[in-house]
């Protein structure tokens, strides 16, 4: 449906990894190798905190409903602005039109939040899972995504407090909609959330089969592993990501996000979590 990144570390040029890596996010956008879609490109978005900020500030976007390969604003973002948490995203609408409040990443307050995959039948949840939000938050949904909708239940269901457990109901609450209305697989996709200092990934679906994630090696093993590679001398030593598919085809560099689990990124490394059983 999408592929998706995200970074945390020391601040670092978006550009370093959208762009430059092997297998860049926006190479995926033209050739995606373990997508749902070979291509991505309606549209895509970048999200960042300032790295003048202190963690937990506000959040810019930059969203655009043109091919990540093919838009000049990104390249010229992407190598001006230094961020130590960013997000980036390239679609493949499965439905919901083109059009900018579609594209990914959400904004939230201090939070951001991107999805890759889809809520299957959304229209005959739509309904449902609309009523389901906070009042409050309902005129925050500027979009016509299932993604945005999500976004918005786990914020309904406490996301600013627990975003794992918050998640979890988000989540049950889409099943039982979905399984009511008679929707065998109601939920896929990869998710990242993160609220400025720490980034929550999720990899789940009803079916047990969700949409590919990995997670980068620590910097220094990378270093031991391969000390003749010297772009890895561009990162920190806290220098962690998050990807729907790995950005070099260097053995070891990534690995794979098991099923059904909550991989967190902080200031200490790598922490998993089971999230839910399929289903």
């Amino acid at each position: 449906m999408c592929r998706w990144l995200a970074y945390t570390g020391e601040p670092l040029q978006p550009s370093t990894l959208i762009l430059d890596a092997q297998q860049s996010l926006v190479k995926q956008s033209l050739n995606s190798q373990l997508g749902a879609e070979t291509v991505n490109g309606d549209g895509f978005g970048l999200g960042w905190y300032p790295a003048n900020e202190a963690a937990g500030g506000i959040p810019a976007l930059f969203h655009s409903t043109e091919p990540a390969w093919n838009d000049e604003n990104l390249r010229e973002l992407a190598h001006a602005i230094e961020s130590p948490l960013f997000f980036s995203h390239v679609r493949a609408a499965a439905g919901p039109p083109i059009q900018q409040t579609n594209c990914h990443p959400f904004r939230y307050q201090n939070w951001m939040f991107m999805h890759n995959g889809f809520l299957g039948d959304f229209l005959t949840m739509k309904r449902d899972l609309v009523l389901a939000v906070d009042p409050s938050l309902y005129p925050d949904i500027k979009g016509t995504t299932d993604s945005e909708v999500v976004f918005h239940l786990a914020l309904t269901y406490g996301l600013m407090d627990d975003p794992i457990e918050a998640m979890r109901q988000a989540v049950r609450k889409v099943e039982s909609v979905g399984h009511g209305l008679g929707v065998r697989f109601p939920m896929q996709g990869t998710i990242a959330i993160s609220d400025g200092a720490t980034i929550w990934t999720f990899r789940y679906s009803s079916q047990g089969r969700s949409r590919s994630l990995f997670h980068s090696v620590e910097i220094d093993t990378l270093r031991e592993m391969y000390p003749e590679v010297e772009r890895l001398n561009l990162f920190g030593r806290r220098a962690r990501v998050v990807v729907s598919e790995p950005l070099n085809d260097l053995p070891g560099a990534f690995l794979e996000v098991p099923e059904s689990t909550v991989a967190i990124l902080h200031e200490s490394g790598y922490q998993y979590e089971p999230f839910l059983e399929a289903a």
